[in-house]
């Protein structure tokens, strides 16, 4: 009830304000303002006096316009669907960019590319296939492989195993030294191999952000030069454009060499488990098919032989 009460006294106080404004020069134009002042007169006399102005008062434009703007149910339109706000698509941040901003889309693609190569190169079932490791151990070890036999599992299967245990079959018979040599120069040969495609990775995460950088030099050059030549000081719609272009350039030199940095940590590592795998696997090759190996076994035929001559 208090507001609703405030709020009309106060509509009626800035009219009658208002009313009095409007009235005033014309009273004070009249040639009666200069002479004496009239008798006083009756209440009779005085109301319909009164009567003319309040009417030219309530039929005042200037009183019904500033009624109009008081008035409570006075609504606004919206806006929302005259000024919406503005988007881009990504060639026009590229565009917004700079030119750094194109080899930095480069260095993203190349990177995409890679990852999925090498998430698919660098599988555990495709380097070091267990149903193939398991059975090939398992025959050289009841002896029903012979060289030939075991070299030619090996170049059938043709993964990085494979050409390890390729390497150390070619030197069947031989000493555990030139076996176990024999399967470390072919280890070193599949890392690189595994490896491969991982150097890119690293360059893609070091030269990014220094690309990104440089773009941010070159778009404060841009708004340092606005300010000298086209005196925007002030104008923040020319300092707009280099300071949108360090900040983009920036921005994306950051988001290639981040995932890139990933990417070349968790390939990294993954290839180095695969190796100490190999190398293993390797090993326990070299106890099954070296000279000392079967040796060994002979040793052990002849020993049996004779306590089976002894025994009968």
């Amino acid at each position: 009830m208090f507001p609703t009460l405030r709020s009309s006294l106060t509509q009626t106080a800035f009219a009658i304000a208002f009313a009095l404004i409007t009235v005033s020069p014309t009273l004070a134009q009249s040639p009666d303002a200069t002479t004496t002042a009239p008798p006083a007169t009756t209440e009779a006399d005085s109301t319909p006096a009164q009567a003319p102005v309040a009417d030219a008062t309530r039929n005042s434009p200037a009183v019904n316009a500033s009624l109009a703007a008081l008035s409570p149910t006075t609504t606004v339109s919206p806006v929302s669907g005259e000024n919406p706000i503005p988007t881009k698509n990504l060639w026009e941040v590229i565009r917004d960019g700079g030119p750094l901003m194109l080899p930095i889309a480069l260095c993203s693609f190349l990177l995409l590319v890679f990852v999925f190569e090498r998430a698919i190169s660098l599988r555990r079932g495709r380097v070091i296939p267990g149903p193939f490791v398991r059975r090939f151990l398992q025959q050289l070890n009841e002896r029903q492989l012979s060289r030939e036999e075991a070299l030619k599992l090996c170049e059938k299967n043709q993964s990085p195993v494979a050409e390890v245990f390729a390497a150390a079959v070619r030197k069947w018979g031989r000493s555990s030294v030139e076996v176990e040599q024999a399967v470390l120069d072919q280890g070193e040969r599949t890392t690189n191999n595994l490896r491969r495609y991982l150097r890119l990775f690293n360059v893609i995460s070091t030269i990014s952000p220094l690309m990104g950088l440089l773009g941010t030099v070159l778009g404060m050059i841009r708004a340092f030069n606005a300010i000298a030549t086209a005196d925007a000081m002030g104008r923040p719609e020319l300092l707009a454009a280099g300071i949108s272009q360090a900040l983009l350039t920036t921005a994306a030199g950051l988001s290639v060499a981040i995932p890139a940095f990933i990417a070349y940590m968790f390939f990294v590592s993954r290839v180095d488990r695969m190796i100490m795998d190999i190398d293993s696997l390797g090993q326990e090759l070299v106890s099954l098919i070296s000279a000392d190996a079967w040796s060994g076994d002979s040793d052990q035929e002849t020993k049996s032989k004779g306590n089976r001559k002894k025994a009968a």
